[in-house]
């Protein structure tokens, strides 16, 4: 059994989805496909969500702006609106249902409930149209199976519930293919999570890992993983075999190509991950699975932006403790900060994280009472892994340099 993930520059427009089916069709064995939201339509549903929350005024022309790219996209899969079917409206009525009930308290709940419907209808579409290019499968609500905790946004899985429920789903008896979505989950209760934003890639792992996968293929709108960013680097270089290690230093430090909690149930299970070019699938990709020997990577390049430098000092002229690290972290791992590089002096701690959606000044406040705390916006994290002293100058140029950490393998510097 094979599990593939298609991401939304793969089904963008109706050519997409097309070109999902001339795949899906090239492989006789049981499979799950595992569809992202459409296009960029996560960032429309992202701000559907502020809206609704917010109580604007075009709350209802960002639902239409929705609704009109899946009915136009779908019309030209089926022929015409009027031939596109009825499963694709009523899920679209409950979305509209539910933007008419008042939102509650809590904006990371209301942000689950309604960017759901990206990967929901994208998925919908694609099983529907996959059935009428004469491949039937079977499309399942992943939430009914992939249970989380009540984190929104980012939730954790509940392994002992999914295994459970995924192996009671997904069961390939008299059934070879499964269409279902990335990304989301539910509590026990039935309330829609997300797993974080790209989590999709996730999602697949996680079903490979409880389903004994013979491997995992993302495809994706680039040939493969590449040393770096094609949008920011010339020339860059496709790496045709990466070791589980290597691949999650990557995306841990910010690399997009794959979710960064994917790598641990295929490593745990020892299954392959391929990315490979929905394009031109006839080309091999990446291969990232265990490796016994050792491997010659050329340097790898990874920018990071919207980065904030942190440094908290006692008030009182204190070292910096343990216990000051520890209270820091759980301050900050309450406001959802993501730390990415950690540097401690006798009486500075500085850290380095993503900038909040809040307000800076707000999460400072309770950490102001102890500290006294500096900080520096609109930063960028550039990581090298393999790095020379000539890939160093290189990207660091006519750069100011906020700070850097140097290790066996991987240079981190933040510069502006």
């Amino acid at each position: 059994m094979k599990v593939f993930k298609f991401g939304g520059a793969s089904l963008k427009d109706a050519a997409g989805v097309r070109n999902v089916a001339s795949i899906v069709a090239q492989y006789d064995s049981d499979m799950i496909v595992v569809a992202s939201a459409m296009g960029k339509m996560t960032n429309l549903l992202e701000a559907l969500a502020k809206a609704h929350f917010n109580g604007w005024d075009e709350t209802m022309e960002i639902y239409e702006k929705f609704r009109r790219f899946h009915l136009e996209l779908a019309g030209e899969l089926f022929g015409s609106e009027t031939e596109i079917p009825t499963a694709v409206f009523n899920m679209l009525s409950d979305m509209e249902n539910r933007l008419r009930m008042p939102p509650s308290l809590l904006f990371d709940f209301e942000y689950d409930q309604f960017v759901c419907y990206g990967e929901l209808l994208s998925s919908l579409i694609v099983s529907l149209y996959l059935e009428t290019a004469g491949m039937t499968n079977r499309w399942v609500d992943i939430r009914s199976s992939l249970r989380t905790d009540d984190k929104y946004r980012d939730a954790s899985v509940n392994w002992k519930w999914t295994e459970m429920l995924v192996n009671n789903t997904f069961q390939f008896n008299g059934t070879r293919m499964y269409v279902t979505q990335g990304f989301i989950g539910s509590t026990v209760t039935n309330l829609t999570t997300s797993l974080g934003r790209e989590g999709s890639d996730y999602t697949a792992a996680i079903l490979a890992s409880l389903l004994k996968a013979e491997s995992v293929t993302i495809w994706k709108d680039v040939p493969g993983v590449l040393n770096a960013d094609p949008k920011q680097y010339q020339g860059t270089i496709l790496l045709k075999e990466l070791s589980y290690r290597e691949a999650i230093e990557m995306t841990y430090s910010g690399a997009q190509v794959i979710h960064p909690k994917t790598m641990k149930p295929l490593y745990n299970s020892n299954i392959p991950l391929y990315v490979r070019s929905f394009a031109n699938p006839s080309e091999p990709g990446t291969v990232i699975h265990q490796v016994d020997h050792p491997l010659e990577l050329t340097p790898v390049f990874i920018t990071k932006g919207n980065q904030v430098l942190i440094t908290f000092s006692p008030y009182d002229f204190s070292f910096i403790s343990a216990e000051d690290i520890s209270r820091v972290f759980a301050l900050l791992s309450a406001k959802g900060l993501k730390v990415n590089l950690i540097q401690k002096s006798a009486i500075d701690l500085s850290l380095l994280v993503d900038a909040p959606e809040l307000g800076l000044e707000t999460i400072m406040l309770d950490l102001r009472k102890d500290y006294e705390v500096k900080y520096n916006t609109g930063l960028t994290l550039v990581t090298i892994r393999h790095y020379n002293n000539e890939t160093i100058e290189r990207l660091t140029a006519g750069k100011k340099i906020f700070i850097e950490q140097y290790s066996r393998l991987t240079a981190k510097i933040a510069v502006n």
